[in-house]
This record gives structure tokens, sequence and C-alpha cells, in this order.
């Protein structure tokens, strides 16, 4: 089974940017599509953005439309999360997590998770 491990995360200032990366290992990557999560203290387990398993389509969460990125490298067997314009209210542990099939928006299709990895966002 595949696994997944992020990097990437730091603190950074309003307006500044991080990318993300998550590397995979010990399964077909490229035949997985992943996601991208992100869970704030105190509050539930949020969707951000989703890349199919080709890297030709992409779904994001509406607060980070326009200012995120997933893309994916199946040479690599990364896949990335850019982030630009980053605000206080995006501060949260970042997992990347792979399913079968579909890419998805829904945290309970997916199979195998990262360990994440701490985004600080500060004002």
């Amino acid at each position: 089974q595949v696994q997944l491990v992020e990097s990437g995360g730091g603190l950074v200032q309003a307006g500044g940017s991080l990318r993300l990366s998550c590397a995979a290992s010990g399964g077909a990557f490229s035949s997985y599509a992943m996601g991208w999560f992100r869970q704030a203290p105190g509050k539930e387990r949020e969707f951000v953005a989703t890349i199919r398993w080709s890297g030709g389509s992409t779904m994001y969460t509406d607060s980070v439309k326009g200012r995120f990125t997933i893309s994916r490298d199946n040479v690599k067997n990364t896949v990335y999360l850019q982030m630009n314009s980053l605000k206080p209210e995006d501060t949260a542990v970042y997992h990347c997590a792979a399913k079968s099939g579909r890419y998805s928006s829904k945290s309970y299709e997916y199979d195998v998770w990262g360990q994440g990895t701490q985004v600080t966002v500060s004002s």
C-alpha cells in the first residue's frame, strides 16, 4: 500500500507563499487520485484540493480558489500544493491523502493518509 509523507510547512506572514509536497512510496502512485485536506485546532477536517490520477482535472474548495494550486509529478511520485496569498485562516495541519478511482472532495473516500505538516500564517 502506498505511504505518504508531507513536507514544506512552516511559519509565514499573511500574503506570503508556501509549497507543500507529499511524497509517495510503496504503491502505484500514478493510479491514485490525490487530495489535500486541512484541520485547524478545534475544527473538523476540511477539504482543500484534489487532483485526478493523470493530473488533468482538479477541484478546490471555494476559500482557496485563485490562491492555491494542486499539481502532481507521476515520475517523482509527488503531489504539491502551491499556496499563495496566505491568510491567517489558512493556519492548520495539512494532510495529503490517496484514493483509488475518481478524485473526490469527501475525506471518507480516501484510503491512505500522511501524518500532516503544520502551516501557520501570522497576521
